[in-house]
């Protein structure tokens, strides 16, 4: 995966395309409570109304507009000798 790829910024650009008549800009960013990883919320304001996006970042740097799988819960049970 290329450097642009996982550029926020980019990301941000090509699903919102901003224009100086639909700027865009981030109303929030923090990390989520159960995992700590780091998301940001990005509204552009349209003349139709506002739209809202929020990018989560994965593992690997990339940010994406769906949340990183979380770790399931497994549970594993082993039969000893008796």
């Amino acid at each position: 995966m290329s450097i642009a790829e996982k550029s926020l910024r980019l990301l941000v650009e090509k699903w919102l395309t901003p224009t100086p008549a639909t700027p865009i800009r981030v109303t929030r960013f923090s990390r989520t409570h159960s995992n700590w990883r780091r998301y940001v919320r990005v509204e552009a304001l349209r003349p139709q109304g506002s739209i809202t996006l929020f990018f989560f970042q994965h593992d690997d740097g990339t940010w994406r507009v769906f949340p990183p799988e979380t770790g399931r819960l497994t549970r594993r049970s082993y039969m000893g000798a008796i």
